[in-house]
């Protein structure tokens, strides 16, 4: 069997990703076939199923890994055009043991990857970095796997509409955002209840729109004028792939998805009480507040929406998220994340409460923050850095939790320094209490960058 080497960006923390044309092409998706179909065939798994985004390079993409998979004799199903949790949701439809999705997620036009389950678990890290090796020696599994298709996107619909049964009858704005979501928000929303407005529904993996990361607040201010012009109760924007969730309220006011977990755990809470709520380390400290006052048992971790859900099946924890805008149930749902999913918990949340998602914000207690810090460091450098700046903070007798870096208490809040897994970068926030003010804000800022200058890194401008 032929040997491949991938470009040295391509095998990353949480999947496999490149742009196409460049650091990625279908030889790399055959031998990413070839390879995962290995690491199958060796543990005794041998049906696979694998989907694909609406990216123009994904079609060409999903064959050749189709190809690469049943070479190294694994059964192929592939499912289809659809959202990455529909894919996710075809491993427990039909009883599959492993998944491969070809998405480039939230990222622009010219990207594109794979995302990889085995097992039901996330497939990510090493495991990931040692197909790279696999691939360069050709030490690749040889067999005859068959290639079928199951169109899976009725069931998985029908899923979905079991939980809106009998639900709120919110107006609600959609933003799929061309994404690979649009088609089964079509169907679903033709089956909720209330009045539901669809935007950028069509799959064009061009994104004419606007950059489809839900994250990113100028990327909902298309859904924010539709929301305030015809006075809808919330809106609701997906990304690229379908997993991740973006919220705006009646008057057009993000919320993000440390907020929503807020509201989601409340509720959750009142059937599971004392029930363990995860939220990564970059999440508001009101999060783990409101969760223990709920009477849950807040667990903070470390960030990546696949070490999320492997804490979440260690744990047994019923519900966690991201400040990426995953989250994740395991309370009448599967364990994965899926933006549609999220949503239809969210209203129901909503209407248990007899709030609307702008009196929710109001009520929320006050924070002030930075947005996500991210900066360039090298990336021999920058892991380095974070346990330089945790070795003087314990010398100091600093307030310090080191889940993901280092997240420091403080009387005035609390400043987060962190490596990045998937980029040469250092992520840090800043969130002060409200007495604390402007002033403790700075305060945190200012201990951020003494750290980092201490380090020799110069620290970014907020």
């Amino acid at each position: 069997m032929s040997r491949h080497v991938f470009h040295p960006t391509v095998l990353r923390e949480y999947d496999a990703r490149g742009i196409v044309g460049e650091t990625l092409g279908e030889a790399d998706a055959l031998a990413l076939g070839r390879a995962f179909g290995t690491v199958m065939a060796r543990s005794g798994r041998r049906r696979s199923a694998l989907g694909y985004d609406g990216r123009l390079s994904s079609p060409a993409l999903e064959a050749a890994v189709a190809q690469g998979l049943a070479s190294a004799g694994i059964d192929v199903v592939r499912i289809g055009l659809g959202p990455t949790p529909m894919l996710y949701f075809a491993l427990y439809h039909l009883g599959l043991d492993a998944g491969v999705m070809v998405t480039g997620s939230h990222n622009p036009p010219a990207y594109n990857g794979f995302k990889m389950v085995l097992a039901g678990e996330a497939f990510f890290g090493p495991r990931i970095r040692a197909l790279g090796p696999l691939a360069a020696a050709g030490a690749f599994v040889v067999g005859s796997g068959a290639i079928s298709e199951s169109l899976v996107e009725d069931a998985y619909v029908a899923r979905l509409a079991e939980e809106a049964r009998d639900g709120p009858e919110f107006r609600v704005g959609w933003d799929a955002g061309n994404g690979a979501a649009g088609r089964v928000l079509t169907r679903l929303a033709a089956q909720l209840p209330g009045h539901h407005r669809l935007l950028n529904e069509e799959i064009d993996g061009t994104f004419p729109a606007h950059h489809p990361d839900p994250t990113v607040p100028e990327n909902l201010a298309q859904l924010a004028e539709l929301v305030r012009r015809e006075g809808l109760d919330l809106g609701i924007a997906l990304d690229g792939d379908g997993d991740r969730i973006g919220a705006l309220d009646g008057e057009g006011a993000v919320l993000w998805a440390d907020q929503l977990l807020i509201l989601l755990a409340r509720d959750l809470l009142v059937d599971r009480p004392g029930a363990r709520i995860i939220a990564d380390v970059k999440a508001s400290q009101a999060l783990f507040d409101a969760v223990a006052v709920a009477g849950g048992q807040p667990e903070m971790w470390k960030t990546g929406h696949a070490l999320i859900k492997s804490r979440m099946t260690e744990t047994g924890a019923p519900l966690a998220g991201e400040m990426s805008g995953h989250i994740f149930f395991a309370d009448r749902w599967y364990g994965f994340d899926d933006g549609l999913y999220a949503a239809l918990r969210l209203m129901k949340a909503l209407a248990r409460a007899g709030l609307s998602l702008a009196d929710f914000r109001r009520a929320l207690p006050v924070w002030i923050n930075t947005p996500e810090l991210r900066f360039p460091c090298p990336e021999a450098r920058k892991f380095e850095v974070t346990e330089e700046v945790a070795q003087r903070l314990a010398t100091a007798g600093a307030d310090v939790d080191a889940t993901d870096g280092v997240r420091v208490a403080t009387k005035d809040g609390w400043w987060l320094l962190r490596a990045s897994n998937t980029q040469d970068a250092l992520v840090a926030r800043c969130e002060a209490h409200a007495k604390a003010g402007e002033a403790g804000l700075d305060r945190l800022k200012a201990a951020l960058a003494a750290a980092l200058r201490a380090s020799g890194v110069e620290p970014p401008r907020t």
